[in-house]
């Protein structure tokens, strides 16, 4: 078939002019990754019948398009937008962002002209096109109708592509260029960009045998794609408040380092430092930089990923718990909420929030979240939590919000969802690991490491002594307290008298179901959940009303709960025991009990 391509385009572009949608053949593509960071980028050869250039790169977020088949070698695309950077030396690497396939490969049938290599360095003087053979050009494409899959098609008009410098922008000095974040390498010295700050972080402390210090995280997007920006210590202060979220900035002279992606869901292969050198300026011109993007993975897709994998996922609100606290073996005391969400695959997902995000969120009326940068981990089948550098979205303006919003009103509140279990399987109530205490003598139960499941269990009896303790007031600090016996209490870890303390639980508790029972050790916040009252009330009673202080473990005898434990062997002096800790205790819910029932029995008839 016949088919014109924009000539000279190549060499005017890679010489730093500007072309307006150019016709381009791929002549040949390359899958390459990256330092092992799990990016894969297409190294593309292009012509446009006259030169041929091979420092090209497909942007990542065209990847489908190429692994789908849509372009293959010798296809013929329109480039709607594109970029082009001087990386090192005179070498010019041009970045398409943006494509229309105009003809697919098998309908060219081959390699279009005589097109020579183009070296970059030397430009000739086809660099700049004559106007008239530009508007032959182009003339003789609007009046071709290439052929796409044997279909004849019109190609929109389009104005004749011109060739002019790039206006100079405020720069570092000696450059007045601005650099893509998709080209930054840390092989670079003098880069800038222009970045829109998709998210960014509480700023977190840290101690450790160096010290002690600070940092926050942003994410940065342009045209040509994301990465994340850190600052430490001093940067904290100078740059933290500056940087505000969707406001766009020029940014330069950051360090660039390979990314972690164990702690980072933005698909760059580095991440970036601020520095004492860094510089960051507010852009006050008008830019159609992206705003946060996502790639949503559908909730009956999780099990395909691998567990500590940082996704993004998005799903209604089906229902949410109460926040409770838990009590990290750092003795740093979370708060935390479970919202179990829900999309069009018919599958349900449990979703952790932290800190504020727990305590602020308002789950009624079923509100759509997007959440960019979830931990998916393996507990109970599947479940998903928020890291420090996640971000979370109620309601978003967004096509896939409008049609789960819709999706829901329509049917998805009448549905009964499967969920996760670590054993496979489904059904209603699901989503969980069960196991009998039974269980836990005959299967060996926690040997290796710890195992996390959940049982059904009724309360029998609980130990009163020793179930409470008078705890360090620091809000990081849970140790006990000495009684100075002249009003004050001393912290031997934090080495500091308080003139008050606050009560701690630590309750042991027999559980039984049918059949057999369990000990197991209930902290704050689970204890508070079994006894029905706060540690502090309880200790108050403990030390004025002795009465109702037995009166609050005999109502709370015989009560039910599911609880989430957590079981490892142990051992003390020679002796190995198997250990279980309450992670979290919620009372029973007799509809979503009977549903998970009904499906065991189901499973058992078959």
């Amino acid at each position: 078939m016949s088919v014109d391509l924009t000539e000279g385009a190549v060499e005017s572009m890679v010489g730093g002019g500007q072309c307006d949608c150019p016709v381009l053949q791929i002549l040949s593509s390359k899958l390459i990754s990256s330092g092992g960071s799990g990016t894969e980028r297409y190294r593309l050869l292009v012509s446009d019948g006259v030169h041929s250039y091979s420092h090209v790169m497909l942007a990542t977020q065209l990847n489908s398009m190429m692994s789908g088949g849509e372009m293959d070698n010798h296809c013929v695309v329109r480039v709607k937008q594109y970029i082009c950077n001087t990386l090192q030396g005179d070498r010019r690497v041009m970045i398409l962002l943006e494509v229309e396939v105009l003809a697919k490969g098998a309908d060219v049938g081959g390699r279009l002209g005589n097109p020579q290599p183009l070296k970059p360095g030397q430009p000739s003087e086809s660099a700049v096109p004559q106007t008239s053979s530009v508007l032959k050009n182009t003339s003789n494409n609007l009046n071709t109708a290439p052929v796409v899959n044997g279909n004849a098609h019109s190609p929109p008009s389009r104005k004749p592509f011109n060739v002019q410098s790039k206006p100079a922008t405020p720069g570092t000095p000696g450059s007045n260029r601005i650099h893509s974040i998709v080209s930054l390498t840390p092989y670079q010295n003098r880069w800038r960009i222009r970045a829109r700050v998709t998210q960014k972080s509480n700023i977190r402390t840290w101690s450790n045998s160096r010290g002690e210090g600070k940092l926050f995280s942003v994410n940065l997007i342009d045209e040509s794609g994301e990465i994340r920006a850190t600052g430490f210590t001093d940067t904290v202060d100078k740059y933290y408040e500056m940087l505000e979220v969707n406001k766009v900035y020029y940014i330069s002279k950051a360090t660039l380092k390979t990314a972690n992606k164990q702690y980072t869901s933005v698909k760059n292969d580095y991440e970036m430092t601020f520095n004492q050198d860094t510089l960051i300026e507010p852009c006050s011109e008008e830019t159609d930089l992206p705003t946060i993007t996502f790639d949503f993975v559908p909730i009956n897709s999780l099990d395909s990923k691998q567990p500590q994998a940082v996704i993004d996922v998005i799903g209604v609100v089906k229902s949410m718990s109460d926040v409770t606290s838990i009590t990290t073996k750092q003795n740093k005391e979370l708060t935390k909420r479970e919202v179990q969400l829900a999309d069009q695959s018919g599958m349900v997902v449990n979703l952790t929030l932290w800190g504020n995000d727990a305590e602020n969120f308002k789950g009624e009326d079923n509100p759509v979240l997007a959440c960019k940068g979830c931990r998916l981990s393996d507990w109970g089948g599947r479940s998903l939590s928020l890291l420090g550098s996640s971000q979370m979205l109620v309601n978003p303006d967004m096509r896939e919000a409008a049609l789960l919003k819709g999706w829901w009103k329509r049917e998805g509140q009448n549905l009964d969802f499967q969920g996760y279990r670590s054993e496979g399987g489904g059904g209603a109530g699901a989503g969980t690991n069960w196991k009998l205490f039974s269980q836990l003598k005959n299967e060996n139960i926690g040997n290796e490491k710890p195992d996390y499941f959940t049982s059904k269990g009724t309360v029998v009896f609980m130990r009163k002594e020793n179930s409470m303790y008078q705890a360090c007031p620091s809000e990081s600090c849970n140790k006990k307290v000495v009684d100075q016996g002249n009003g004050m209490y001393r912290c031997e870890k934090c080495q500091t008298e308080f003139p008050k303390f606050k009560w701690r639980m630590i309750l042991s508790v027999n559980l039984a179901d049918h059949t057999s029972t369990q000990w197991v050790t209930c902290f704050q916040e689970s204890a508070e959940c079994i006894l029905g009252v706060n540690a502090d009330e309880l200790g108050n009673m403990k030390e004025t009303n002795e009465m109702a202080y037995d009166g609050v473990f005999e109502a709370a005898t015989h009560k039910t709960y599911i609880f989430k434990l957590r079981a490892k062997v142990e051992t003390y002096n020679g002796e190995s025991r198997l250990k279980v800790v309450c992670m979290n205790a919620n009372p029973l819910n007799f509809v979503e009990d009977g549903k998970r029932l009904l499906d065991e029995i189901n499973k058992l008839m078959i």
